[in-house]
């Protein structure tokens, strides 16, 4: 009769472990980019989501709300040097990174809270710049949210959406 009772103690226990541990994995994978544009080195940190069939633009992440631009955390940027980002200037520093999207545009915003979980106490006064960027549309889709750096640009894609942000 003991033998039972901690055989099936320790069943009961097994499975709370196994509970627990799924419910703390994220599904989204964390993604580190970092690169040179000029003098600067320029570092994001980034959940990265799948679409797995989801309408992206739109849906999951609404048009005219702020989004932490990636999953979980809030997607941080950081520079080693000053920049120029679409012709307004950025002081070095580490920055939480938002967008807010509609259908032909993107509001980006370099919060000076690096630290945020999602976009839930974001603030606008913390904001150090905001920046508007033309969407583009292009093919094939991609999959999981990416960010690139390249010569000067800074770009994500995900879905059928190609954000391209200007940095000198």
């Amino acid at each position: 009769m003991k033998s039972i009772i901690k055989t099936g103690l320790a069943m009961v226990a097994l499975l709370v472990v196994n509970v627990m541990g799924a419910q703390s994995k994220p599904t989204s994978s964390k993604e580190t980019i970092t690169g040179k544009i000029k003098d600067a080195t320029i570092t994001v940190d980034y959940g990265s989501p799948s679409m797995n069939g989801r309408k992206i633009w739109g849906e999951l992440v609404p048009f005219d709300k702020i989004w932490r631009a990636g999953a979980n955390d809030a997607t941080t940027f950081e520079t080693d040097k000053d920049i120029t980002v679409q012709g307004s200037k950025l002081p070095a520093g580490k920055y939480s990174f938002f967008i807010i999207p509609n259908e032909k545009e993107c509001t980006i915003i370099f919060n000076k809270v690096a630290k945020q979980w999602g976009a839930y106490k974001y603030k606008q006064e913390d904001d150090q710049l905001r920046v508007v960027v033309k969407t583009q549309v292009v093919r094939p889709i991609t999959e999981k949210l990416t960010y690139q750096i390249n010569e000067n640009i800074l770009s994500l894609k995900w879905d059928h959406w190609y954000i391209p942000i200007q940095i000198k």
